[in-house]
């Protein structure tokens, strides 16, 4: 998704000089490849792997003091991870999950369709949900960014609830319909057996995609309809209160269940 930075000694031949990440950083290492053999294989000396971490974001350096998004992308500053669970357990760096979400800090000019030009739907300072390997990222003053095209943009949240997503372009939030608690012939089934569902109710659907003429077309959808969509589709989420919730394009849709 993004370059690796890397800094330190480099690359050298391979008996020796081979780097490793120490940390956030390309530290020099002792790591060297021997030619003998001993009870593990390879020779490889034990002083190495010291603390394999690998950097991905793009570092800009501090004598560049803004970053201008070009067309129709958008930078956004990533929201932090959480640190702690709902119960107060502190979760190590391995178990923190991704956030997907971040504030629209800059925004691009936006894009041209037929004769119209279309700027950018959100304005600096609203608070987005984005596709989970979208954009490129950037450390920009000390903050982890995100640049991303428009529509890589799930919806806009002015709250810390996903059930509040209002979807953008031709994207619908759908509640999840909860896994079947037994199976046809009355067996209870364990939450490891209960399979994913890909049934739900509509709650909410974005603006519409844009017509050749730029002009926005409406999504054959409404909330409070139940719908059937794709298996591995969207990006999911889950709310304050425990409840299932995804969020795909129209397209992911199948068929409307009544």
């Amino acid at each position: 998704m993004a370059s690796m930075q890397f800094s330190g000694s480099g690359v050298a031949a391979v008996k020796r000089g081979v780097p490793s990440f120490d940390g956030l950083r390309l530290a020099p290492s002792t790591f060297r490849v021997s030619y003998s053999v001993g009870a593990c294989g390879l020779g490889l000396d034990r002083r190495c792997f010291r603390g394999l971490v690998v950097k991905a974001a793009t570092v800009v350096a501090p004598k560049y003091t803004s970053i201008t998004p070009l067309g129709d992308r958008v930078l956004v500053k990533i929201k932090t991870s959480e640190e702690k669970t709902t119960g107060g357990i502190l979760l190590p760096s391995t178990a923190q999950s991704k956030p997907q979400a971040g504030e629209v800090v800059a925004i691009g000019e936006g894009r041209t369709i037929g004769k119209k030009k279309i700027e950018i739907g959100v304005q600096t300072g609203t608070q987005v949900v984005y596709s989970k390997y979208a954009g490129t990222e950037l450390e920009f003053n000390g903050s982890n960014h995100l640049i991303l095209k428009e529509d890589d943009m799930v919806g806009v949240l002015d709250t810390d609830d996903v059930k509040d997503l209002k979807p953008l372009n031709d994207r619908v939030l759908i509640k999840v319909a909860e896994a079947e608690e037994k199976t046809a012939g009355g067996l209870l089934l364990t939450q490891a057996t209960k399979e994913r569902p890909s049934i739900g109710m509509v709650t909410a659907v974005g603006p519409g995609p844009l017509d050749e003429e730029g002009n926005r077309k409406p999504l054959p959808l409404t909330p409070g309809s139940t719908v059937l969509y794709s298996k591995y589709a969207g990006n999911e989420f889950k709310s304050a209160d425990g409840s299932d919730y995804i969020a795909l394009k129209v397209s992911d849709v199948i068929a409307v269940l009544s």
